[in-house]
């Protein structure tokens, strides 16, 4: 039996059975298709219109998804107290699942029902929910909480179940980039929403908005922690957490009761309140349901339904050297706005343009800031910021504590690591020498490796004479030979681990007791010195290539070999990677895009013979990524690692469409929300749990895959400018890595986004990996916004005239984008001061600091971004290896630049 409603531009199909589990409601909307289980009236299927069959909801999991213990979107969270108790109590719809008390519908409600939780009678609340359209047309999920009892109540935890189709498992990468999609929030209060987007970055897209009286206040992990029986504990969900599912979350638009109990001592993104219900009275907690045409379309689609839009120019990671710009379109207009802690930032009215206020935000205190902006109507938004030190200085620090802190040089080590840069424990301040993880005490994987990888890469635009030369001695008498293989038939391969587990066979080794070995990470010497895994050698090669750029570029830095035996490690560790680990390196590597500079060095070496070689080995591995539809393959089920390494090759051999649908799926999992956390912050989630010290399944704020994921995004940027939303992302990427070097100079592996922790790691871990992203993409970039005009990222503008002068003020400053004319300056040696761009006539006049100890010329390559477009320089440079060669002196020199005619 099937019968049908019309009501308020909706449509209600009722059918009896659903498969064969239960009743469900079929339910249409302008912009959803909607199946409800009519027993619960939670939520089974949210397919919108234009989206060919794509359901946000997971839909496919709902006969092993059901019953108690199991989250659906409708479900409710409470922690509540009666006034007078001191003790907060929890309720939760999906804990013991029992029928509802379905209530009439009206013109606006396509469903309602009064909630059973448990909840004692002498409490009297009453609890409805309500799947409504409102005024536009839009579908909204509202609940209405009334007090019939004789006390006031308060709310400490009010949570709306927040869950989509996250659910990896049992789906091959085809169908992950199909048929899944990722949530990211912007905790925002009043203005904060959840984008759900789809992984292969395609739209539609949903906004999950709070309506009023529900703002985004915090954002609660729903953990999966079960009885003796399996069952899930109250405020759990049953479904199995792991590396193909992150888990669901809880929209929290009360969280005091959390931080008073499991969250106490962590600092929240906003300020934890309790809402006290009066007797008599009722309060509205309700979420609506937006579709965005695109990804893109996102801040588009919020204005257009009259939702504060925030947008931080260049981003919300200011370093005290270079302010930012907040610009804000409302339909309110702006009563105040305030900073916390005080006086972290200052904030200046500017002149706004075509509807949109502006605001000019520096950064005065080190850390973690918020401005809440307070519009007449009492709505409020939270944009979070996070303040750094100059980005030069940032480097200096991290240089020094690797180069001094993480040193490691003990000749009666029994697995001869030393001398090295180590894994660092910032909560004892000491380096790691042994872990049940083994390689993050043996200077291989990413988590061994990232001490070291991240000291060589600060090298690349900022080296330092004294940690180049310790660096050096970590090469000469640990890397060739004890960490590489220098002798066949291994020779060149990359070994898992210097520290193993084995006692009996070592002797002189000491094991914590206190360490469980018996696990599969504690590695035993043959396991630890396998060659086969091919993430390793990305490092290695990485190492060896900056020490040539070094080498080549300067002069006096690197001493203990020349150029050509660098470059020759570079190479010949990217050949014997698909050699000695082909199993792996069928995947794209993290920080593969420096197989492509190696080859194009040996090119423009003329090393002919040795490029061709290099270069057919790594088509082999293009050739097969282009035939497969998602070649995103990894060691584990879903991965952001080697998207970068795709997009690079693809590019390189010419299959544009294949770069396209790469760059597309990375903006599916890499979004641009107003939070220094957010902002750019490439979905990451297990590597925690191999290489961070608080080792837990946790969403992962800035960890390697910000940085790495911002490469294809600026490439791409570069080639299509008037695409600012890529330069936002991957700009937000590039800065947020900063955030996890502390004021002393140590660089954590990420930041846990958990509300009971909120703080950065305790180990180094992986960070040499994020670094590697920051060494290899960071530069300043002049683009010009259809709205603000010209904007910078990374760099100051001052506009006089048609003259535009751009100051770089990135770590680095050697590399700059000029986006108007397609203009891409880099250099291997030497630093720009500033860039003065002539919009009229198109010149370009470029000023460079003046010399030092190793560096007495400049080398300026010049690129046109722009088909056939390009640029001739005036002064009487050399010209090498496809760079002009500038001498440098005493005083800034400069060279003009002219667009051919």
């Amino acid at each position: 039996m099937r019968w049908i409603l019309a009501m308020a531009g909706a449509w209600l199909f009722v059918q009896p059975s659903f498969g064969s589990t239960a009743d469900t409601l079929e339910l249409q909307t302008r912009d959803f298709d909607i199946v409800l289980d009519s027993s619960s009236q939670t939520l089974l299927s949210l397919k919108p219109k234009q989206g060919d069959g794509f359901d946000f909801a997971p839909s496919k999991a709902r006969f092993t998804r059901t019953g108690d213990g199991y989250y659906h979107l409708g479900d409710l969270d409470l922690r509540l107290r009666a006034a007078g108790e001191a003790e907060w109590r929890d309720y939760s719809t999906a804990y013991r699942r029992q029928a509802t008390k379905q209530l009439p519908r009206d013109g606006t409600t396509l469903a309602a029902a009064e909630l059973p939780l448990s909840l004692p009678t002498e409490l009297g609340l009453r609890v409805v929910r309500r799947w409504r359209i409102d005024e536009g047309g839009q579908l909204s999920l509202r609940f209405e909480l009334t007090n019939e009892g004789q006390r006031d109540i308060e709310l400490g935890g009010v949570g709306l179940a927040m869950v989509f189709d996250n659910v990896l498992a049992k789906r091959s990468l085809a169908e992950a980039h199909t048929e899944a999609s990722f949530a990211d929030p912007y905790i925002g209060l009043d203005a904060g929403y959840l984008q759900v987007t789809r992984l292969n970055g395609q739209g539609p897209a949903l906004i999950v908005t709070g309506e009023q009286g529900t703002p985004f206040e915090a954002y609660r992990p729903i953990a999966d922690k079960k009885d003796e029986q399996g069952k899930a504990l109250l405020l759990n969900d049953a479904t199995p957490r792991g590396q193909t599912f992150e888990g669901f979350y809880t929209w929290m638009a009360a969280s005091r009761g959390f931080a008073e109990r499991e969250w106490r001592g962590a600092e929240q993104w906003n300020e934890p309140t309790a809402v006290t219900l009066r007797r008599g009275e009722t309060r509205r907690f309700g979420v609506q349901f937006l579709i965005s045409k695109s990804i893109r379309d996102i801040e588009s689609t919020l204005a257009a339904n009259a939702r504060p839009v925030a947008v931080g120019i260049p981003g919300y990671v200011l370093p005290t050297d270079l302010a930012g710009d907040l610009w804000i379109s409302s339909r309110q207009s702006v009563r105040s706005i305030a900073s916390h802690p005080a006086g972290a930032l200052d904030i200046t009215a500017a002149e706004g343009v075509q509807g949109w206020s502006r605001y000019r935000v520096t950064g005065r205190q080190w850390g973690r800031s918020r401005l809440t902006v307070t519009y007449q109507d009492g709505t409020r938004q939270a944009v979070h910021y996070f303040v750094t030190k100059p980005s030069a200085v940032v480097l200096e620090d991290l240089g020094r504590f690797l180069a001094t802190r993480h040193w490691y040089d003990d000749p009666s080590d029994p697995f001869k690591r030393g001398p090295s840069i180590m894994t660092f424990d910032r909560e004892r301040n000491s380096v790691v020498l042994q872990d049940q993880r083994v390689w993050m005490a043996g200077l291989s994987d990413e988590g061994g490796a990232g001490a070291w990888l991240a000291l060589i890469m600060k090298q690349l635009g900022a080296p330092s004479a004294a940690e180049v030369e310790k660096f050096e001695r970590f090469v000469t008498q640990t890397l060739d030979g004890r960490l590489q293989v220098n002798q066949d038939p291994e020779k060149f391969g990359v070994r898992k681990s210097l520290f193993y587990y084995e006692p009996k066979a070592l002797q002189g080794a000491s094991y914590d007791p206190a360490v469980n070995w018996t696990v599969w990470s504690a590695w035993r010497k043959s396991q630890a010195d396998s060659v086969v895994r091919s993430f390793n050698y990305v490092h290695v090669a990485a190492a060896h290539w900056v020490l040539y750029r070094l080498a080549r570029y300067h002069e006096g830095l690197v001493k203990a070999h020349d150029w050509r035996w660098y470059l020759d490690r570079a190479y010949r560790t990217a050949l014997a990677m698909p050699r000695l680990a082909p199993e792996y390196a069928k995947f794209g590597q993290m920080e593969g895009e420096v197989f492509v500079e190696i080859l194009r060095d040996l090119q423009d070496e003329g090393m002919k013979a040795e490029a061709g070689q290099l270069e057919r080995a790594m088509r082999k591995r293009a050739d097969a990524w282009a035939a497969e539809e998602y070649p995103f393959g990894s060691e584990m089920p879903w991965d952001s690692t080697g998207q970068p390494e795709v997009y690079a090759w693809m590019r390189y051999f010419g299959n544009a469409a294949k770069a396209e649908l790469t760059r597309e799926v990375i903006l599916g999992y890499d979004p641009t929300v107003p939070s220094w956390g957010y902002n750019g912050n490439a979905r990451r989630y297990w590597d925690f749990m191999y290489a961070g010290k608080t080792a837990q399944l946790e969403r992962q704020i800035h960890h390697y895959g910000s940085a790495n994921n911002a490469l294809p995004l600026l490439d791409s940027f570069r080639r299509d400018p008037s695409d600012l939303h890529l330069l936002r992302v991957a700009y937000g990427g590039l800065m947020g890595t900063l955030t996890n070097i502390d004021q002393e100079g140590f660089g954590s592996a990420a930041f846990h986004s958990n509300p009971d922790l909120m703080r950065f790691d305790g180990y180094n871990g992986d960070y040499g990996t994020a670094f590697y992203g920051y060494a290899y993409g960071i530069g300043s970039y002049l683009a010009r916004h259809p709205v603000f005009g010209n904007v910078g990222f990374g760099g100051a503008v001052q506009e006089q005239g048609s003259i535009v002068r751009f100051m770089p003020r990135d770590g680095f400053r050697s590399r700059v984008f000029l986006a108007e004319p397609g203009l891409w300056l880099t250099l291997e040696a030497g630093k720009f001061a500033r860039v003065e761009y002539d919009r009229s006539s198109g010149g370009v006049n470029v000023h460079l600091d003046a010399a030092d100890a190793f560096t007495p010329r400049g080398h300026l390559r010049v690129e046109s971004t722009k088909p056939g477009a390009s640029y001739g320089i005036s002064a009487a440079a050399s010209e090498q290896r496809g760079r002009y060669v500038i001498p440098l002196g005493k005083n800034e020199v400069s060279v003009q630049l002219s667009p051919a005619r």
